[in-house]
């Protein structure tokens, strides 16, 4: 499906990608790899935009040869790149197809000028977070770490599992065991202990007391992503002792490690504060 926007100029079209410019797709990521880590992470470990293989599909603005904005479009929303106009026209396009997304996410300016085009065929969203920074850090790291957190293990998993559904869902006021999600989510805790990507610390009982997960990781940063100590031990400082060792961990794998935080969530900005993670940017989530 190939479209011309009147929002952009008579050379750009709006069109599905496919492997043909994997290349210029990946140099459009690379231009802010840090935002962008999630797709990114994505297409090198498929190696291929296919949207079989990819898990969704990649609509892209294309000027000549060259793209200008693009936008990962699965079981979330994710913009690329872009301007106001090239958001606008990936919108109508994604606005034509059925939705399969339960979110949008990506840089605020991005998702705020698709949201009201995707809207109209969409309906209201069930909440909107306008504002969540997006924070880095590469080190080094100076808060004291946790020797007891340490990568989950196969027979951790149905208890790292539960905690982890109990953190989406304080997170996103929706059970991720809900059809058709419930298998995924599976898929994706038991993908994220194989790779020796999902953290946590147990109390004497083996019940998870934190948790976090390096959920997507490229050449140039690495994303923690699931955040999460369990309620009756919060206020204690066991999340900043924890995640310093998942950040240690990261920038072992990745030379900058960043993840993204509600505003409103005070105390978890104190945390990353004390872990020395500046703010990059601005991400926006339309949860729908």
């Amino acid at each position: 499906m190939t479209a011309l926007h009147p929002g952009l100029s008579r050379r750009a079209r709006v069109a599905a990608l496919d492997d043909s410019s994997r290349g210029r797709f990946a140099r459009l990521l690379g231009a802010d790899p840090i935002t962008n880590v999630v797709v990114d992470s994505r297409v090198r470990a498929v190696g291929s935009v296919q949207p079989k293989r990819l898990g969704g599909t990649v609509f892209a603005v294309r000027e000549g040869d060259d793209l200008v904005a693009a936008c990962f479009s699965g079981g979330n929303l994710i913009p690329i790149g872009g301007d106001p106009a090239s958001w606008t026209a990936l919108a109508a396009l994604v606005a034509q197809r059925p939705r399969i997304c339960t979110s949008i996410v990506g840089r605020a300016d991005a998702v705020a000028a698709m949201w009201p085009v995707l809207s109209e065929r969409w309906g209201p969203p069930r909440a909107i977070r306008r504002e969540q920074p997006l924070l880095v850090t590469s080190g080094p790291i100076l808060v004291p770490g946790d020797e007891s957190v340490r990568a989950a293990r196969p027979d951790d998993t149905e208890r790292y599992l539960a905690a982890a559904a109990t953190m989406f869902t304080e997170e996103l006021g929706v059970s991720p065991h809900v059809a058709p999600g419930s298998a995924a989510f599976r898929r994706r805790v038991d993908e994220l202990i194989r790779a020796g990507r999902a953290f946590g610390s147990f109390d004497r009982r083996g019940q998870v007391v934190f948790k976090a997960d390096v959920g997507a990781l490229t050449a140039h940063t690495c994303q923690i992503q699931g955040v999460w100590v369990r309620p009756d031990l919060r206020g204690r400082g066991i999340g900043t002792a924890a995640l310093a060792t998942v950040v240690r961990h990261g920038l072992t794998l990745a030379p900058t490690v960043s993840l993204y935080v509600n505003d409103f969530n005070t105390a978890a900005r104190r945390v990353y504060a004390k872990l020395g993670m500046h703010q990059h940017g601005t991400l926006s989530t339309v949860l729908l």
